[in-house]
């Protein structure tokens, strides 16, 4: 019987949030407004009746905790510990157009030649000689969350100089020695156990829980503590998704062919995961690292160099295209805390190329479908085009009136699976768009677990329309604004395309890996749908109405 079953069978399972413990405490962790502010005061007189009440006060620096034996005294000592205590704010976060900084800023620039950035000089930009046309667009998506539905947590216990977690981290060895370099523990005297918690699809506030709850433990040792965030925490202190800029140009020859091809993406990193390296780096990336006695400042990362990683991740196209200048631009000094999202920088990048690539092609006057396919050589990727496109028919005939069908493809990494998304959207007079159809065709290698994949490959396709509709998060010079479901809005289950999802199996070749296959194709469906159905291009994430009102007065 597979390890667990028998408990989950029997109900006997329980999520890292319901772990109960002799003896444990209930703690909430104390936020300040933003990253930059600093405890100023606390008021003495509101602890000393909170601890007459048994409630614990943990204090280390501009960190603050209470921990309580009952849950909900522990809820309502967090909200009097908070109206007891006064900030200095410093400045404030940034409030510079997320866009403009991305431009503005400092940044580290490299071309890329097969998908890995070189060390060398970017080029500089040129059109292929006697081009018949040259087009030029700029995408963009903002930062976004991993949004998990249940807030991060983790349970810790400090006795006899040794710290035992339970997280739902998804790098528990990387965490324990994060966890060391922190607390100045070695290795050996910390055990991390991984226990079901809420998921993320990346790095969300797991980790950061995990050092939260080990400071609270660390100063009350022997009892174990059980430390939650808020649903406001959750949405204002995990680490977002990198917001992202990219520019594209490319010349058409007179035979309508691509003969140029530029693309620029502009980004924060991507790799902000605990993880061990010089001057305590893995400490640094914790959250409440920045605000102890002794604080540790977030490191500035250098550019993720290997192939398809962070930033430049799909940014060289599948596609044979002649003269391709790819270069990433690492930028600086963004206001947000950022770490990888699913698909890190594929997402955007897919979501540029492959709405350019419709472009184009109306340029050229192809159908897509077609347009595509002149530019591919790559069979495996032509069978997944072909294989949607059999479905659902990209040029409408039999497309319903007010509505239109777009498609967008990718093969993920360029080393992973392929999938082509076509959908087919309607759009209402209030400006809200409508998922009604999803055809989702995809090679993943040598298929085991049929259900499973389309499962797959369907639930990125619901968590990319997410993003791409409705999700951004908000802030002003006070923090996060977005720090609920009805600021951060997310897909409901009454707008969930019907999904038909064709699998291609070509017998005995490699797994390829399905997650997050269909995140970039997803954007751009979407995108070029809505150019169908209205002939309004999108070219900013989300798609909010706002934004198709902005497209029409263009």
């Amino acid at each position: 019987m597979a390890r667990g079953l028998e408990d989950i069978v029997r109900g006997r399972a329980c999520f890292l949030h319901d772990m109960s413990l002799p003896g444990m405490l209930h703690a909430r962790p104390v936020r300040p407004p933003h990253y930059h502010a600093r405890l100023a005061a606390l008021d003495e007189a509101v602890t000393g009746r909170l601890a007459a009440e048994g409630v614990r006060v943990v204090r280390d620096g501009s960190f603050l905790a209470v921990a309580a034996a009952d849950e909900y005294a522990a809820v309502k000592a967090a909200e009097r510990l908070a109206a007891a205590v006064s900030w200095d704010l410093g400045g404030g976060l940034e409030i510079r157009d997320i866009y403009e900084s991305l431009r503005g800023n400092g940044k580290v620039s490299l071309p890329v030649v097969d998908g890995v950035p070189m060390e060398a000089p970017v080029p500089p930009p040129g059109d292929a000689p006697a081009a018949a046309a040259t087009l030029e667009a700029r995408y963009e998506r903002p930062y976004q969350m991993h949004a998990s539905l249940g807030p991060s947590a983790a349970m810790a216990t400090f006795a006899d100089g040794r710290l035992t977690v339970a997280t739902h981290s998804q790098g528990v060895y990387l965490l324990r020695l994060a966890l060391a370099d922190a607390l100045g523990l070695e290795p050996e005297a910390i055990r991390v156990r991984h226990a079901p918690g809420a998921g993320c699809y990346g790095h969300n506030g797991a980790d950061d829980a995990a050092f939260d709850a080990a400071l609270v433990a660390r100063a009350l040792p022997g009892a174990p503590v059980l430390l939650k965030w808020t649903r406001e925490e959750e949405h204002a202190w995990e680490p977002y998704g990198s917001c992202a800029s990219m520019d594209l140009r490319a010349s058409l020859d007179g035979d309508g062919r691509i003969a140029a091809w530029s693309h620029e993406t502009y980004s924060d990193t991507y790799s902000m995961r605990p993880r061990p390296g010089p001057g305590r780096i893995g400490a640094a990336r914790l959250l409440s690292a920045r605000f102890l006695a002794e604080p540790l400042e977030p490191p500035v990362m250098g550019p993720a160099m290997g192939r398809h990683m962070g930033i430049h991740r799909n940014l060289d196209p599948l596609y044979d295209l002649p003269e391709k200048r790819l270069v990433k631009h690492l930028v600086r000094d963004m206001p947000l805390r950022v770490s990888s999202l699913r698909s890190l920088g594929a997402y955007a990048n897919v979501f540029a190329i492959e709405s350019f690539m419709d472009e184009l092609a109306g340029e050229a006057g192809r159908d897509p479908v077609s347009f595509r396919l002149s530019h591919l050589s790559d069979p495996r990727g032509r069978a997944v085009i072909e294989a949607a496109a059999a479905r659902l028919d990209i040029a409408g005939a039999d497309c319903p009136a007010g509505r239109g069908r777009g498609i967008g493809f990718a093969q993920y990494k360029n080393s992973a699976a392929y999938a082509a998304v076509i959908m087919e959207v309607s759009v209402t007079d209030a400006g809200g768009i409508r998922l009604e159809r999803c055809v989702i065709a995809a090679d993943a290698g040598e298929i085991v677990d049929r259900a499973g994949l389309a499962a797959q490959l369907e639930g990125g396709v619901i968590q990319a329309a997410s993003w791409t509709l409705h999700e951004a998060v908000t802030f002003d010079r006070g923090g996060i604004t977005s720090r609920d479901w009805d600021s951060y809005p997310i897909l409901g289950f009454d707008n969930v395309p019907s999904f038909e999802t064709v699998l291609i199996d070509p017998g005995r070749q490699p797994f390829l890996g399905a997650g997050e296959a269909t995140a970039g194709p997803t954007a751009a469906a979407i995108a070029n749908a809505v150019h169908a159905a209205t002939g309004l291009r999108l070219r900013r994430i989300p798609f909010t109405p706002d934004e198709l009102r902005a497209a029409a007065l263009a």
